[in-house]
């Protein structure tokens, strides 16, 4: 029931901020609740501070002892949903396919079922020595994705 209870707070309060999305729910046996959220534009203090009192304000300490914790996801971690995808459009990629293939290039596309790649690689020249850089580009279905990270430039 308590279980129950906070995901209908957490639904609810989701619900006004279209905005924002659940990446992870899950309450722990000594009552933490943790959320983990993420946003179409990113997601802020005040974001997490908005959602962490829709669910505090109405649960009943009396009755239930809990610790809340409502965080984003961070930079580094993996894209779970096709929705995460889209904010990082431009941006360099790495992709680990279910059979084993690691691809890292420029986000260029994302769409309902796929995302596609772009970068420039070195390749022997068709003929003499040498190489020459080709742009290569692939289009990988979310279903083929074991991992994607987004790769941080500094």
């Amino acid at each position: 029931m308590f279980k129950e209870n906070v995901r209908n707070l957490l639904e609810s309060a989701l619900n006004e901020r279209q905005d924002l999305f659940l990446i992870d729910f899950e309450i722990l046996p000594d009552n933490t609740i943790r959320v983990v959220l993420d946003g179409d534009d990113g997601v802020l203090v005040d974001d997490c501070i908005f959602i962490s009192r829709a669910i505090e304000h109405n649960l009943d300490r009396d009755e239930h002892d809990f610790a809340l914790e409502v965080t984003s996801c961070g930079a580094t971690s993996p894209l779970v949903m096709p929705r995460q995808y889209k904010k990082h459009v431009g941006r360099s990629l790495e992709v680990r396919t279910v059979d084993g293939e690691k691809l890292t290039g420029e986000l260029i596309d994302v769409n309902d079922k796929s995302v596609l790649l772009k970068w420039k690689t070195r390749e022997p020249k068709p003929v003499g020595k040498g190489k020459v850089t080709v742009i290569k580009e692939a289009n990988i279905a979310f279903g083929d994705i074991q991992e994607a990270k987004v790769k941080i430039k500094f």
